[in-house]
């Protein structure tokens, strides 16, 4: 029996209206050093959701982590094209240095903040927060306490990140199904409050990360073609998560769209309410600070995202109460994640600069 992960990292629990895009782009000084500033009130209540799934029969995805076929473009004094591995937990990874070492995060669209593995901190000389920081020592993660703290140094390729507000939180689930499947381990996860500040884009399928060195010219992305794809507007809430709306079987349905997830989620109850036939498997998964659940799966008939439509696709049901936010008088309540296998399989672009993701049958 093998263990596959599915992480879906932290979610901040701050419902309200959707933000701008363009006010979360800070501008860049001349030499590409980026002093990350995130908004205090992210880190006043985080979710994290981290579910461990034992694996006992096929999964309608594809966790070979095999590597894509993908050409770098060239390189520009404006961008910074990172090449990323995928691993066998369908995860993409990127290299990255803290602090001048070495280090493995998973590129998460889920994850609102970056997150570094507790039992990595020493190894990084990762800081407290300082007393007189605008940041708080500690936040609520799940309805428990986890330390916040300042990566002074974060670099990916050529781009050099200062004074990183990280999250220290126990990943020994996720690494330890790397050390079964005899994969390199995760140090961390990257979240959106780097993309967002690079003006990033991700092609989930070519396993890229493209940065934006300069984001306050807006450059057009070298080597980039989107011809034949599908526009689909994403709207980001106050807590930095990233959502598309769609529908299910005709259904309106909001979903989070979560790299970290691997393979596409749908709430139970919004399943149920469809009358949808779900099937039992022996998978079960676990949350931190959340109790584990039997998953199950559904065939869907039909998801559809603005004009492109998915057929006959089975997805994973389970409860999200602890992941998905409450519904608003502003914006509906999210019903699903938006998985990895589909971002990769119709060839998920996610450009952070415009708020934009590009599927292609």
């Amino acid at each position: 029996m093998r263990d596959a992960i599915l992480c879906s990292s932290f979610r901040a629990n701050i419902p309200g209206k959707a933000m701008d895009p363009s006010n979360l782009i800070p501008t860049f000084p001349k030499d590409a050093i980026l002093s990350a500033v995130l908004p205090k009130t992210l880190f006043s209540s985080l979710r994290i959701s981290l579910l461990i799934l034992c694996v006992g029969v096929a999964l309608p995805i594809d966790l070979s982590g095999a590597t894509a076929r993908r050409s770098i473009p060239e390189a520009s004094a404006e961008f910074e094209a990172l090449p990323l591995t995928r691993s066998r937990q369908n995860h993409l990874l990127v290299h990255a240095f803290i602090n001048d070492k070495p280090a493995l995060l998973i590129v998460d669209s889920g994850s609102p903040g970056t997150v570094i593995a507790s039992k990595r901190r020493a190894h990084f000389g990762l800081s407290e927060v300082p007393l007189e920081s605008k940041y708080p020592s500690r936040v609520q993660v799940n309805g428990s306490y986890n330390s916040l703290v300042i990566a002074h140094a974060l670099r990916l390729g050529e781009l050099n990140v200062a004074d990183v507000p990280a999250i220290s939180v126990d990943l020994s689930g996720p690494r330890h199904a790397a050390l079964i499947l005899h994969e390199p381990v995760a140090d961390g996860i990257l979240g959106v409050d780097v993309l967002f500040a690079t003006r990033a884009v991700l092609d989930c399928q070519r396993q890229l990360l493209i940065l934006n060195m300069k984001p306050e010219m807006k450059g057009r992305v070298p080597g980039l073609n989107l011809g034949g794809f599908q526009q689909v507007p994403m709207s980001v809430s106050e807590g930095f998560n990233l959502y598309v709306d769609g529908s299910v079987n005709g259904a309106p349905a909001r979903l989070m769209v979560d790299t970290g997830a691997f393979t596409t989620l749908l709430h139970r109850p919004f399943v149920k309410g469809l009358h949808i036939p779900t099937r039992r498997t022996p998978l079960q998964s676990a949350a931190i600070n959340i109790k584990g659940e039997r998953l199950d799966l559904a065939r869907i008939r039909r998801l559809s995202f603005g004009l492109f439509n998915i057929t006959s696709k089975d997805v994973g049901v389970v409860n999200l109460d602890g992941i998905l936010h409450e519904s608003s008088p502003e914006t509906p309540a999210a019903v699903g994640l938006l998985g990895a296998e589909i971002l990769k399989s119709h060839h998920g672009i996610i450009d952070f600069g415009t708020c934009t993701l590009y599927l292609k049958n």
